[in-house]
């Protein structure tokens, strides 16, 4: 067994830690100190600065300000990749083991050989790979190729191959969001084992139940700061879900209801039934009526963005069905979505979104060329006045529909991304985190013009895990690991929502088999 080194105060300890990216603070004066064998958890909503800070103790990014210390000493120089290597690792949600190796030559990748010039010894590293394994008690077999073993055992050897650097401190980054319920309990078996040699983690998960499950300790960080830092014992989970909203909920009604199907009158515009996408989500159902505004809140590893993605023909679903004003889609194919009624917003406008270099007005125009002009020709003045009349009601801060879209504020860009996904008077709007990266003025222009796409007889359905984005929506469901697990009608409380995304649904913790799918 590994000794576990006598307790000289904390493994890690971060302190004044502060970090920008441009105008952007990603780190405001935040702190962390983790002891040897405890394990700890890091909490917070999406740009609460966890990423940042992981960044940060594992030596990616030098902080701005601030002390770093492990075990009472100053952190390695930057790219002294050895040194670091042999005070913390991250295991990550996305496995680094490569899966046509064998687990001995993914445990020792870089160290095959023990002398700089001698030949490998495959029999020597075998024989090294089971003692390591055997060490830490990871029940598998050094020879089995690493594309062989299930998830957790992958995770059991990144972290065998981390402990073998000589490191004390590991973070684990949503290590459950692909394991099912008996991987977790091994994982957590595992945990427990290391923590009693001594080996200390700091554990950021979206699921909350987890926390108080593994962790005696929680931090919780909100806007780029340090909230609190309590005995989890202490701290119940409504207290730990307004740390991390900033909102108290208690003595509120909930307003939260077991899903049920949709409300307002009319024919519906968007039925999905029974939609799966593998590794993703599962059974989804939706009904969506005219004049409705729907959200579709999750965290990462929800399955809420590739099931937008899905209704907009970027993936081919495994099963189900979408229907768009009383007619079927042809799942997985853009141009069958496009043609169905579906307007889309990606997630990201300057990847899947723009063509930076040409104007607004193409931009603005392209899913619609066929109607600029005859015979498969584009007319720049039809081009221009159609853009125009975009400009106008969308209200796009703009020179003239001529100027390149890269001269447009990220408001004015995405409202361009709008105006394209409009351009085909489509029946169903689709629009994947719509207020990613803009100020709040032009939150409040964009949003109000998702509402009005609604108020003019048609559907949106925003998919966003940003409280602000759903605000606008009539109804919320909130999904949790590819399922629905509670909805919402409008005047929702952020905790409550907040409480359903990390998988606490309900004023009883309804757990995803408690929920009644239709």
């Amino acid at each position: 067994m590994a000794d576990p080194s006598p307790a000289r105060g904390p493994v890690v300890e971060a302190d004044g830690i502060s970090k920008r990216f441009g105008a952007t603070v990603a780190l405001s004066d935040a702190r962390i100190s983790v002891a040897p064998g405890e394990s700890h958890a890091l909490v917070g909503r999406n740009g609460a600065g966890k990423s940042t800070l992981v960044s940060i103790l594992t030596g990616l990014q030098n902080p701005d300000t601030g002390t770093l210390r492990f075990n009472g000493e100053s952190a390695p120089a930057p790219g002294d990749t050895d040194a670091w290597r042999s005070k913390v690792a991250c295991v990550y949600q996305r496995s680094t083991i490569i899966p046509a190796l064998t687990v001995a030559e993914n445990l020792f990748i870089d160290r095959q050989s023990t002398g700089a010039l001698r030949p490998i010894s495959w029999k020597q590293l075998r024989s090294r790979a089971a003692e390591l394994l055997a060490e830490y008690g990871v029940e598998v077999d050094p020879n089995a190729r690493a594309e062989d073993l299930t998830v957790e055992q992958r995770q059991f050897v990144e972290i065998a191959r981390a402990l073998s650097f000589g490191a004390r401190f590991i973070i684990l980054d949503e290590p459950t969001a692909k394991l099912d319920a008996r991987g977790i309990e091994k994982l957590f078996d595992k945990l427990r084992e290391l923590q009693q040699q001594g080996v200390a983690f700091l554990f950021i998960s979206h699921h909350l139940q987890e926390v108080y499950d593994l962790c005696s300790t929680v931090t919780v960080y909100r806007d780029a700061r340090h909230i609190v830092t309590a005995p989890v014992a202490e701290l119940d989970q409504q207290s730990l879900v307004e740390a991390m909203t900033g909102e108290s909920g208690r003595g509120s009604e909930p307003t939260w209801s077991v899903v049920d199907g949709a409300q307002g009158d009319g024919t519906p515009l968007l039925e999905v039934s029974g939609l799966t996408l593998d590794g993703a989500y599962q059974d989804f159902a939706l009904t969506a009526r005219p004049g409705e505004v729907v959200g579709l809140a999750g965290a990462a590893a929800s399955g809420n963005v590739r099931l937008g993605e899905t209704l907009a023909g970027l993936h081919r679903p495994t099963a189900g069905t979408v229907t768009v004003a009383g007619r079927p889609v042809r799942t997985g194919r853009v141009p069958a979505a496009l043609a169905a009624g579906i307007g889309f917003v990606p997630e990201d406008r300057h990847i899947q979104g723009l063509i930076p270099q040409r104007s607004v007005a193409e931009n603005a125009t392209l899913t619609v060329t066929d109607q600029l002009g005859p015979f498969g020709t584009v007319l720049p003045s039809r081009t221009r006045a159609f853009a125009q009349k975009m400009i106008t009601g969308l209200d796009i801060k703009t020179p003239g529909a001529s100027t390149p879209v890269s001269a447009l504020s990220g408001g004015n860009q995405q409202k361009v991304v709008i105006a394209r996904a409009l351009a085909t008077e489509p029946h169903v709007l689709v629009a994947i985190r719509p207020t990613n990266g803009v100020d709040i003025k032009s939150k409040e222009a964009l949003l109000g013009t998702v509402r009005q796409v609604a108020d003019s007889g048609r559907t949106a359905l925003i998919v966003s895990d940003e409280l602000d984005d759903l605000r606008v929506c009539d109804r919320v469901l909130a999904m949790f690991h590819g399922r629905v697990v509670a909805e919402f009608e409008h005047g929702w409380s952020d905790e409550q929502l907040v409480a359903a995304m990390e998988g606490m649904a309900g004023p009883n913790h309804t757990k995803e088999s408690d929920v009644s799918h239709h």
